[in-house]
């Protein structure tokens, strides 16, 4: 069985550690291939040889750096149907959601290709008489990633564009489940002109996290993933002295107003429900419907919900199977916990008919009714496709019970009242809002994260925060003297 091994120096690199983990097909089921899982040693090596090539990519030059990001650019998107049968053979996703991910990532690319106007600094003449101050961004050094399997590509995406872009050199460890499209992105950036060294990719599981993260010559660290892993990076990497961006999990509310459109409410909770089985972090888990709607607005879900294909992503399905059978089985054991709880199971995808390998890891799309609000179903982070209602009497009411979530990563409101929508944008504390907008992911040149457990620290992934995160700025205050100009002045200048 073939072995996916890690990218250091421009190359494979089979490592010292002999530990492996499978990586399946979650379609059918099958261990397809093995991981390579680095050692603390393995990490080691990573790392010096991503600084020993800082030095050369930090002085490149930002015009052959850009002239690389866009090769790269070119690449991927020529290239990018190959990629999406990575993603679908691994993670299970269908083919058109995996296209949308390396999309979405490739925002971010081009973000990366304006990098001569993200690195300029400010300058202020005459400060002083002859005193001039500017400001210069340099880069920080090797950076650490840490990725989730959900979007194996578009996370890492995120990230390593505008790092390298700036300069930094890149250790990425991608999720053990699916580690090939890293694997594949690496082997392009080479293709695209970039020098052995700049990016490299380990895999493995805790062992080499805790190596990143605790590693003296790692400047930084960037972390997408669940809250508990998320704080623990967080505390764990600030301890070590590094700069973190940990996103963690979600609990995302969509807040139904009396007057929305609710044939419009049903398509948005259906697409972001059960987008790629439910298995991320901005989708839609929780509706909360402010009655009289509540009865209306499921039997529109419920019809939509009738017509959803489940199978093998490379099929014309809809939706495909989770990441791991053990991932499966902990998502359907909390419609056991909904139904202890007395909610309503109005559609139960544990016995789902599906166009696929019957030893696949499939959980059908499951809609659960009248939820309360101490049950774990709506307090816990499922990431499947389950989507609970909750009802509501009042705005008022709803605002409360989201703002009330330990998570603050993405919500929406669906209303055709401007006014309230106005104040929910105002009024809710979570960092991602959306208006008849049910995944409010922002675009390449914002920046994506919450609020609350679902971001640790106070820097955001790509966008606006990214360059200030892999960069340092340094000012820089100048006098060229007159050569008439003499005199000793122990003081400040005044004027």
């Amino acid at each position: 069985m073939s072995v996916v091994q890690h990218w250091v120096g421009g190359a494979a690199f089979a490592g010292a550690s002999t530990r492996t983990a499978p990586v399946y097909n979650p379609a059918t089921g099958e261990t397809q291939r093995e991981v390579a899982l680095a050692s603390t040693a393995d990490v080691d090596h990573a790392v010096q040889v991503a600084k020993a090539a800082f030095a050369g990519w930090s002085g490149t030059s930002i015009a052959k750096r850009q002239q690389i990001m866009f090769a790269f650019r070119e690449g991927l998107n020529a290239r990018k149907d190959e990629l999406a049968a990575i993603l679908t053979n691994e993670h299970g996703k269908v083919l058109s959601d995996a296209g949308g991910e390396i999309a979405r990532g490739l925002e971010v690319v081009e973000l990366a290709c304006s990098i001569p106007q993200l690195m300029k600094g400010e300058f202020s003449e005459n400060v002083s008489t002859g005193v001039d101050v500017y400001s210069i961004k340099q880069a920080l050094g090797v950076v650490g990633i840490i990725s989730p399997f959900n979007f194996p590509a578009m996370v890492p995406l995120w990230y390593f564009p505008l790092a390298i872009a700036a300069g930094n050199t890149v250790v990425l460890k991608p999720s053990e489940k699916d580690p090939s499209a890293a694997m594949w992105m690496a082997e392009l950036f080479k293709e695209s002109g970039l020098p052995d060294g700049v990016f490299n990719v380990v895999n493995g599981d805790k062992e080499s996290v805790d190596a990143l993260l605790e590693h003296p010559d790692v400047a930084s660290i960037s972390f997408v993933g669940s809250t508990p892993i998320a704080k623990y990076i967080y505390e764990t990497a600030s301890k070590h002295g590094k700069r973190v961006q940990a996103l963690g999990g979600a609990k995302n509310h969509m807040l139904v107003l009396p007057d929305a459109d609710l044939d419009l409410v049903a398509d948005s909770a259906v697409n972001a429900g059960f987008g790629s089985a439910g298995e991320r972090c901005m989708a839609i888990s929780v509706v909360v419907a402010v009655e009289p709607v509540a009865d209306a607005l499921i039997e529109k879900i419920q019809s939509r919900m009738s017509g959803l294909k489940v199978g093998d992503g490379t099929r014309n399905c809809d939706m495909g199977p989770l990441i791991t059978r053990e991932h499966r089985d902990k998502v359907a054991s909390y419609l056991e916990v909904a139904e202890q709880d007395g909610a309503s199971i109005v559609v139960d995808g544990r016995g789902v008919q599906v166009d696929g390998d019957e030893n696949g890891f499939w959980l059908g799309p499951t809609l659960i009714d009248k939820v309360p609000t101490s049950s774990r179903v709506y307090t816990e982070e499922i990431f499947g496709p389950v989507l609970s209602v909750v009802r509501v009497k009042s705005y008022d009411e709803g605002l409360a019970l989201i703002n009330g979530s330990q998570y603050g990563n993405g919500t929406a409101i669906f209303t055709n009242d401007g006014g309230a929508a106005r104040r929910f944008q105002t009024e809710v504390t979570v960092g991602m809002v959306g208006i008849n907008v049910p995944i409010p992911v922002p675009v390449g040149y914002y920046s994506f994260g919450g609020w609350k457990n679902s971001l640790f620290g106070d820097a955001k992934a790509y966008g606006t925060q990214a360059i200030p995160f892999f960069t340092r700025e340094k000012a820089i205050t100048s006098r060229w003297l007159d050569p008439s100009h003499g005199g000793i002045n122990l003081g400040f200048p005044q004027n």
